[in-house]
């Protein structure tokens, strides 16, 4: 096998493929790339046994072939060499890397690709199309909510389901609950699903703005096609929670902040936080909302803000992260909270109503 290819291209693709393989040893199949020279084009392929990766890119093919390499290793040598054509050639069990700027020579020993993981073809299969702005946001709306507990495995991934021909993406940890979901111009035809989150932080890394993005789910594996690439990763295995038993059908109370005051006001009050615990109350009154950190070894800190509220005075006690990190994903001017009890279920959503919407269950207001 022989071809030459540009540098810069390469290793644009060669960086992805390093995102998705497990780098256990320069012998283990796992940490190689397969490459196959074929038809003027070299297609990349990558997998950890879970999630998988191909691309094509053109290359100027001399002889065709096929062979895998030490993907970390081809990419400190890539990156290394100075922009331009590199010669690529395989000889028996090595191969040889020649930048053609440079009087340097490279060597790899490489594994046959017979050895290589078979990756599972999207031939024939039905793919829906989704907006790539809609679909990355909605991830970004919940791959934060999901669970840590490898025990809870069925909640390590965001769930994929369809509820009145609307596409629904839900999350949770059993504390906290993400939802956000979008009607989509094309016709959706999949099971419900649970996908991991590693597929899904290389569509927020790699996918563009523009565009759709295609998606199928099928035989527990779900494939992922935009531009050039595509994904596929196996589901996780479970029966996902009954979201909708948590969401609350009516909420009595509810009040109004700007949410550039209460990142602000969060990022202050945080510096007192009790890390292990990360409890902040929340203490609600007609027209101001008081931000605090409990009392504890290195002190306390509060802060008031502006609010729209006209019921009685109320104390809640809500993990901060839980309620910083959906603030991340929101581009509205103000959020609102709801709430019943302080002892049940907040909802935190934008004003005006958005898509999507987070439930959050309260702490103990004293440790």
């Amino acid at each position: 096998m022989k071809f030459n290819f540009d540098r810069d291209a390469m290793i644009k693709e060669v960086s992805i493929a390093q995102e998705i393989i497990t780098n256990k040893s320069p012998i283990s199949i796992l940490s190689n790339i397969l490459l196959i020279a074929k038809d003027n084009s070299l297609t990349i392929k990558a997998s950890d046994t879970a999630v998988n990766f191909i691309t094509k890119i053109p290359v100027d093919i001399i002889e065709e072939g096929s062979t895998t390499i030490y993907c970390d290793k081809f990419m400190s040598i890539l990156s290394s060499s100075p922009s331009g054509e590199i010669e690529f050639t395989q000889e028996d069990i090595k191969v040889v890397i020649k930048p053609t700027a440079k009087k340097i020579k490279f060597q790899l020993k490489s594994i046959a690709s017979e050895k290589f993981a078979d990756i599972p073809e999207s031939n024939s299969i039905p793919f829906f199309e989704v907006s790539a702005k809609d679909l990355k946001q909605m991830i970004q709306q919940t791959i934060f909510s999901v669970s840590e507990d490898s025990n809870r495995f069925f909640m390590t991934g965001v769930y994929f389901t369809k509820k009145d021909e609307k596409f629904v993406m839900v999350s949770t940890d059993s504390r906290r609950l993400s939802y956000s979901e979008k009607e989509i111009a094309s016709e959706m035809n999949f099971p419900s699903a649970i996908v991991p989150t590693k597929i899904l932080r290389c569509i927020l890394k790699n996918a563009s703005d523009e565009g759709n993005i295609l998606l199928a789910i099928v035989d527990n594996l779900i494939f992922v096609k935009f531009g050039n690439y595509e994904f596929s990763s196996k589901l996780i295995d479970g029966q996902f929670p009954n979201y909708q038993k948590v969401i609350p059908e009516n909420q009595l109370h509810k009040f109004q902040v700007n949410k550039d005051d209460l990142e602000a006001a969060l990022k202050r009050i945080e510096i007192m936080i009790d890390k292990k615990v990360g409890r902040i109350v929340f203490k609600i009154a007609p027209g101001t909302l008081n931000i605090s950190s409990p009392e504890s070894e290195i002190g306390t800190a509060d802060e008031e803000i502006p609010c729209r509220y006209d019921g009685e005075e109320i104390s809640i006690a809500l993990n901060n992260r839980y309620v910083s990190e959906p603030l991340k994903t929101i581009e509205n001017e103000n959020v609102v909270f709801e709430f019943t009890e302080v002892t049940k279920a907040v909802t935190m959503r934008t004003e005006p109503a958005e898509y999507f919407f987070h439930i959050i269950m309260p702490m103990n207001l004293i440790n």
